[in-house]
């Protein structure tokens, strides 16, 4: 956020920048999205909803795990919540208590970490490597369980590495998770947009754990604000409650945006984004080896790629920063990421055009070549 924030004074004061440093590709929400968004609120459909979510909406979300993934699944069972933030939110909330840790991978998405210590939890940060490709695996959650273990939290897609955690070694956690009797908690923010493979998810392997999912990324819908979870039975009175207090409901228009998001044509339009996604995925990776960055785990999804730049660097911060004053290209430090080796690390976001990445490769490599001639 800071880097953006630098990034748009640059730009008000005329410098044109491309942006890899933000999670969120360029494409507008969907058409259909935007309609029914409009329609609902022609229609007047602005007034509170259950705090549980739309009925509809959590119908429909349980027909896309039956569609999409042949996972039956209850709509009772669904949350709808204010994006996926919402929903760690309550998930969090239903299990820390002080001094309670959870388990998650360094590096991660930071807000994590910030919700565990909301709660006055403890986040205890696993370092992971291409050695598990970026991923917590079982044996490195055995070795780091303690008696004030409460939870795990994984990502799968993750940001920012976008690295997938493969069925076998999730099935692998799911069972030394519930043998040592905690929660497993299920980033699957990402699920959709994955490369040279097939969307999954956890709940093929046990419905017993929380998976937190969210609108925002494959269909688009960024700043609606739209998420759900799904839970285990017994946690959707806690969870009711919970939100009822936290923040009363969802955006009632944005609920009712959401049911087109299952829309053939809005399906349609979302698998041809992906394409154009994993593109720009294979042009970026050859792109950076070109730089002198190394890519050690080609990422299956998302919109990321996590680059080891020691050959340039040993600290990411000063590269973002001379690539933002001097190159007008802005990439996110890997010290936003956790604490292991941050210096070593910078992630570039390909959520901009093909046109707009290669021109921003062109000004990297110019900005290179002129350090080294110095």
């Amino acid at each position: 956020m800071d880097v953006l924030a630098r990034a748009r004074a640059m730009e008000a004061a005329g410098t044109d920048v491309i942006h890899m440093e933000i999670g969120e590709p360029d494409f507008d929400t969907p058409a259909p999205i935007i309609e029914a968004g409009i329609a609902a609120l022609q229609q007047g459909l602005t007034y509170y909803m259950p705090a549980l979510g739309l009925p509809q909406l959590r119908t429909a979300i349980s027909q896309y795990y039956q569609s999409h993934f042949a996972v039956k699944i209850s709509s009772d069972r669904i949350v709808v919540t204010p994006g996926s933030s919402g929903a760690l939110q309550l998930a969090l909330a239903a299990l820390v208590n002080p001094g309670d840790e959870v388990l998650m991978a360094d590096p991660g998405y930071p807000c994590n970490r910030h919700f565990v210590r909301l709660f006055e939890g403890r986040p205890a940060l696993i370092a992971v490597d291409e050695s598990t490709q970026y991923q917590l695996t079982a044996d490195l959650i055995d070795r780091h369980w303690t008696g004030k273990t409460k939870a795990v939290l994984l990502a799968s897609p993750s940001n920012p590495t976008g690295t997938c955690c493969s069925m076998p070694e999730l099935k692998r956690i799911v069972e030394l998770v519930q043998r040592r009797g905690g929660v497993l908690i299920v980033d699957e923010i990402y699920q959709s947009l994955v490369y040279d493979m097939q969307p999954e998810t956890v709940l093929f392997i046990s419905d017993d754990l929380i998976v937190i999912n969210s609108f925002s990324k494959y269909f688009g819908m960024t700043g609606w604000r739209v998420g759900w979870m799904v839970v285990p039975e017994s946690y959707v009175p806690v969870i009711d409650k919970l939100a009822q207090n936290f923040f009363l409901a969802t955006s009632t228009p944005s609920q009712y945006a959401a049911l087109a998001a299952f829309n053939d044509d809005t399906l349609c339009e979302l698998a041809k984004r992906r394409q154009q996604l994993h593109q720009r995925r294979d042009y970026l990776i050859e792109a950076l080896k070109e730089l002198g960055f190394e890519v050690p785990v080609i990422p299956q999804g998302a919109f990321y790629i996590y680059a080891r730049c020691l050959a340039l660097t040993d600290d990411s911060q000063v590269l973002v920063d001379k690539l933002l004053e001097n190159a007008a290209v802005a990439l996110t430090p890997g010290s936003d990421f956790g604490h292991y080796n941050p210096g070593h690390y910078v992630r570039f976001a390909y959520t901009t055009k093909l046109s707009r990445l290669r021109e921003g490769v062109s000004r990297i490599k110019a900005y290179l070549e002129r350090s080294r001639s110095v």
